[in-house]
């Protein structure tokens, strides 16, 4: 057979057998570990707990009724009651490890664990205490020092070495490693604890097929697991299926902590020589962002269930960290982009007549507002070029491509890629040595093919394996069935990867896009660049249109302080992946040039921190944590409603901002009084916000203003809020009538003044 039909039948071979791995019936494998004992009960009769099956050896470790047919009930007294308690709370998923002594069987100490199948069934683990492997020092005197280098770690690097560290220490594997994925699945060793003599796997990589996706969703549920020994021979359940709402079936032991695992996951770590496992899943939110792997070379090993419980809190723990860590190492970034961005609106609205000058040819240019290597600019046809670029005709072709869908009238779409030899062939191999990655946004309201363009160059990675990832191989197991061998060489692997760029992280894409917007909008805005330096900054801070959100009704007047001069405020409507939509208010104090520059940052940064936590309260946290920081000495109000079209509820957390008004149904008018403010932003390093819920009626609606509405000065605070309530109660034909009648309410306008309604209408 010739080379290339030989390497077609391989590369044939290799899918079908990567097809079976990814359908091999990992949840449910018809047995377990040899370590502990397995018992499946049916928990709908009222007195007894009837056995539906059991790991084999069950009734002669544990006692006669450790037995399908046998009863729970009359095995232990403590393990029905475990049972039922799981059985009848809300936690299906498991249980807390609780010791239990078996009067019957050896009498021995076993640590107990159960959750939930279905309705009616309920899996018990048994696990012996004795014979357990503990650390050099009890566990809970380790625990705290760990947990405060974690609290304490400033970069994930920082975390995951403080994981690996404590994690080895705790349980006593060989080596411990922090391993992340990438957004391909791809894993890379963050951090490592180790045994001296063991050969380093740091910033190694290991291929996503290493842990296939139905295994990783395991990991997404399942906190902890642990293979104590790589060569065991598996218990079979007795019997193999038990009942279930459809039929027999076999047991599903995805939970299960003694599941047996895939005999391809066992060969994977004997090539590796690794005689005892244990993982623990790291979660960023609700995704698998990691793990925690433990290996050990020795021999055997099996930690305690009070460790593993120990090194599984703190594998939770480092979760409830991530986003913090991953944060804040965002967020120095997310300010610097802000300013940069707050400059060149300054620069445009300085030099409206010479947009290009602006960008290119001040102390901030367009090269400034994200890391790259070269800059193209395009405006009203004229185009200058900053820094490393690739040809002018490249530049040519995506101006082209920008004006032809501009023409024929297809979306303008931007052009965000690392790869762009994969993902824009059409630029021409000239591109990818200066242009490998290319952020290219077309810019409207000048001439066809306007566009910014920001490129960074090939980097040429060496990326180093474990192992080469496409040595595995296709063997026949006994039963016929084509499945993966494992590779059986884990030496480090390099290989060369070209025509790439560095990836274009989030907020990068998002400053590079607001500014192109900003300079459509601009451009489209032709006549209104007469207008004051101060007032086309303030556009940057307001949303030109408000978006349609299915069951809300939205409204938003905006006047500015009567000298013209540009204030602080800014109002933002953030659609939130749960489905719900935040909406903000806020005001920067005082007036001019700079303070809405302030806005800007401040409004991009809330933006951000809204997205990251969903949650009102925590936005406003990180936010002061910012403005005391990064901006001493600047004062902000805000307030921040995040709403569920579906119910009408919304969550409301404020920042020494003005009360909000709730609209009934019928009209009438009310202060919201569920929610305690917090002190304003920047006032207090160490403020703590909580959220308050306000339930909307339907056809009722919330009303936040800012400070402007109520600045009069000639009446008391309560007299200018009961105005307010005056004013806002009442029919009215529409929320946008609303606004404007309560800024016709305003005599003397000492401030710029937003009213920004919400309405509900399921």
């Amino acid at each position: 057979m010739p080379d290339t039909a030989q390497e077609t039948a391989q590369e044939t071979a290799l899918e079908a057998a990567a097809a079976a791995c990814a359908d091999e019936p990992i949840r449910v494998p018809g047995s377990v570990q040899p370590h502990g004992h397995l018992l499946a009960v049916d928990t709908r009769s009222p007195g007894a707990l009837p056995v539906l099956t059991a790991s084999a050896g069950a009734a002669a470790a544990l006692g006669p009724q450790a037995v399908a047919g046998g009863d729970l009930a009359e095995l232990s007294g403590p393990l029905a009651d475990l049972v039922r308690a799981v059985a009848s709370g809300e936690d299906a998923e498991a249980s807390t490890p609780a010791p239990v002594e078996l009067p019957s069987g050896s009498g021995r100490l076993h640590h107990a664990v159960a959750h939930r199948v279905d309705g009616g069934t309920a899996v018990v683990e048994l696990e012996a205490a004795e014979g357990d492997e503990g650390p050099g020092s009890p566990w809970h005197l380790q625990l705290p020092p760990v947990l405060r280098r974690l609290q304490d770690a400033r970069s994930v690097a920082g975390l995951a070495e403080g994981l690996a560290t404590g994690v080895r220490h705790l349980t006593g594997f060989d080596r411990v490693m922090v391993y992340r994925f990438d957004a391909e699945w791809n894993g890379e060793v963050l951090a490592e604890d180790r045994r001296d003599d063991l050969e380093p796997f740091l910033g190694l990589r290991y291929p996503a097929s290493d842990i296939p996706a139905q295994a990783r969703a395991l990991y997404a549920r399942q906190w902890l697991r642990i293979i104590p020994t790589s060569t065991y021979e598996a218990l079979p359940l007795e019997p193999a299926l038990v009942p279930g709402p459809a039929g027999a079936q076999p047991l599903d032991l995805s939970l299960a902590q003694l599941r047996s695992v895939s005999p391809v996951h066992l060969q994977y770590l004997r090539n590796m020589g690794v005689a005892a496992s244990m993982s623990i899943s790291l979660l960023h939110g609700d995704r698998l962002w990691g793990l925690i792997a433990c290996h050990h070379y020795a021999g055997p090993h099996r930690p305690s269930v009070p460790v593993r419980t120990a090194a599984e809190f703190l594998g939770r723990t480092a979760s409830l960290l991530l986003p913090t860590v991953v944060g804040r190492e965002a967020d120095a970034q997310v300010v610097a982009s802000a300013r940069v961005r707050a400059r060149l609106t300054e620069l445009l609205a300085e030099h409206l007549a010479l947009p290009v000058e602006a960008l290119t040819r001040e102390e901030v240019t367009v090269a400034d507002l994200v890391p790259c290597g070269g800059v193209a600019v395009r405006l009203h046809g004229e185009l200058r070029l900053l820094g490393t670029t690739p040809p002018e005709g490249v530049v040519t072709a995506l101006s082209d491509r920008f004006a032809a869908d501009l023409e024929e009238g297809r979306e303008l779409t931007p052009l965000v890629t690392s790869a762009a030899a994969a993902d824009a062939p059409w630029l021409g191999e000239e591109a990818w040595a200066e242009a490998s990655g290319v952020l290219a946004a077309p810019v409207v309201g000048g001439q066809p093919g306007d566009l910014v363009a920001w490129f960074r160059p090939e980097v040429l990675r060496e990326v180093t394996w474990g192992g080469d990832p496409r040595s595995s191989k296709v063997v026949e197991d006994r039963g016929g069935h084509l499945r993966l061998s494992p590779r059986r060489s884990f030496d480090a692997w390099s290989e060369t990867v070209r025509r790439t760029a560095t990836a274009w992280a989030p907020h990068e894409v998002e400053a590079a896009l607001g500014l192109a917007q900003h300079l459509s909008d601009s451009m489209l805005r032709e006549v209104e660049r007469t207008n004051r330096l101060a007032t086309a900054l303030q556009q940057t801070l307001l949303l030109e249109k408000l978006p349609d959100v299915p069951g809300l009704d939205l409204a938003v007047r905006y006047v500015p302080h009567s000298d013209d001069v540009v204030g602080g405020d800014w109002y933002d409507i953030v659609p939130l992946p749960d489905g719900r939509t935040a909406v903000v208010l806020g005001d920067v104090a005082g007036h001019g040039l700079a303070v809405s520059a302030i806005s800007a940052q401040m409004r991009n940064a809330l933006r951000a921190h809204v997205l990251a936590t969903r949650d009102p309260a925590q936005a406003l946290d990180r936010l002061n944590e910012l403005v005391t920081s990064l901006m001493a000495g600047e004062l902000a109000t805000a307030v921040v409603v995040v709403v569920d079209p579906a119910t009408g509820r919304a969550q409301v957390a404020g920042a020494g901002h003005p009360p909000l008004v709730v609209r009934g149904a019928d009209g009438a008018a009310a202060l919201v009084d569920q929610v305690s403010p917090g002190p304003a932003l920047g006032l207090l390093d160490d403020a703590a916000y909580e959220a308050g819920e306000v339930r909307l009626e339907a056809g009722g609606a919330l009303v936040l203003y800012s400070d402007g509405l109520v600045e009069e000065r000639r009446s008391s605070w309560e007299e200018r809020l009961e105005r307010v309530l005056e004013t806002a109660s009442g029919p009215v034909a529409s929320l946008d009538g609303l606004c404007d009648r309560l800024l016709r309410s305003v005599s003397a306008r000492a401030d710029d003044t937003t009213v920004l309604a919400v309405g509900w209408t399921p």
